[in-house]
């Protein structure tokens, strides 16, 4: 029988590793070629004014976290 310190340790440990592999994206992420410069991302450029939202980049990002989470959570 598990006791709570055990499941909550196992809570603690996968929330850890999570906020690790986020920290690692936003360090190399701007070293990706072609991430957030794809088909479907805005950017307005109006004189000193540049407005940019990544929307192609934010769908390609939910559909690969969507098919690892499935992945992973398939039983």
């Amino acid at each position: 029988m598990p006791t709570p310190f055990g499941s909550m340790g196992r809570l603690l440990i996968g929330a850890g590793l999570f906020l690790v592999v986020i920290g690692l994206l936003f360090l190399l992420g701007g070293k990706i070629p072609g991430l957030g410069r794809i088909p479907g991302d805005i950017i307005i450029r109006r004189g000193n004014f540049t407005f940019y939202f990544p929307l192609g980049t934010c769908i390609l990002l939910s559909i690969l976290l969507s098919l690892v989470l499935a992945f992973f959570t398939r039983r």
